[in-house]
């Protein structure tokens, strides 16, 4: 479905829904292609475009045509550069406050879709870009993507989740000096600290997400949907919790008709057929 373009972003026009201003939505078969679309202020996030990225991605959960989603920025410069600044100076406490909820309860649609959601970052992922990357399923980088925190430099710390999801991702300690600093890191560093899954040339970027999320599209949709579901909600609770939980989820895939497939075609030596049942 990628061009051989060295641009990291496939063709885009809004198909739906069709009231975005500042986000493309694109369906190509079972994936749907979401692209922050601002290049000339590198993609960064006011108000319009957290509002924007909510109703592609509450599109994308509802279409059961849909298997999965690739998120990544318009141009080859960044993903998402972090909020837009001329509007974040003139907001106050309170409207700082309902701002960062708003954000979070965006990313935390995208985390849990239900869905797999790859982050194809093709330049600088900074502030809510890399918390949004981080609210994605998985990450893939282009090879001169560039990662931070740079919060503190304004006076302010991640409001969009980063204080939470980059020490579970990276650790406690590589997390704080990069919040505390609010340092840039290359995708390679990115990569090395687990922040990112791959790193790629630029001209692959779509393409090695879009091989992903076909093979992960292969696999059962109900397995993968409380796979998912499984890791995140474990995430917050005990060990206990999260065994007793996995073993529900266990218990749910066993009666299905994909469970009866998916052994039944393991045994004939062929591939299964798996119709989401």
């Amino acid at each position: 479905m990628a061009s051989g373009a060295a641009t990291a972003t496939p063709s885009i026009v809004p198909t739906a829904p069709p009231q975005l201003a500042n986000v493309l939505y694109e369906k190509k078969g079972a994936i749907a292609y979401v692209t922050v679309n601002r290049p000339k202020v590198l993609n960064a996030l006011n108000t319009p475009t957290w509002t924007d990225i909510k109703s592609a991605f509450e599109a994308a959960k509802s279409d059961p045509s849909v298997l999965g989603v690739i998120l990544t920025g318009a141009g080859d410069k960044a993903f998402i550069a972090g909020a837009d600044i001329s509007e974040l100076a003139h907001v106050d406490a309170y409207e700082a406050e309902e701002s960062s909820r708003f954000g979070q309860s965006v990313l935390d649609l995208i985390e849990n879709l239900g869905k797999p959601v790859i982050a194809a970052i093709n330049g600088f992922a900074l502030g809510g870009g890399c918390e949004t990357a981080m609210a994605c399923t998985i990450r893939i980088a282009a090879e001169h993507a560039k990662f931070g925190q740079p919060e503190v430099k304004l006076g302010l710390l991640p409001g969009g989740g980063g204080t939470q999801r980059l020490p579970r991702l990276v650790g406690k300690g590589r997390a704080l000096q990069l919040i505390l600093t609010g340092d840039t890191i290359s995708a390679q560093e990115a990569y090395r600290i687990g922040l990112v899954n791959e790193v790629v040339p630029t001209a692959n970027l779509i393409a090695r997400a879009e091989a992903i999320l076909k093979q992960i599209a292969a696999n059962a949709p109900i397995a993968v949907k409380f796979s998912l579901e499984a890791a995140n909600k474990g995430l917050e609770t005990s060990q206990a919790e999260g065994f007793a939980l996995e073993a529900s989820y266990f218990g749910i895939c066993a009666a299905t008709e994909d469970k009866k497939e998916g052994t039944s075609a393991f045994l004939e030596k062929r591939a299964p057929q798996f119709h989401g049942r």
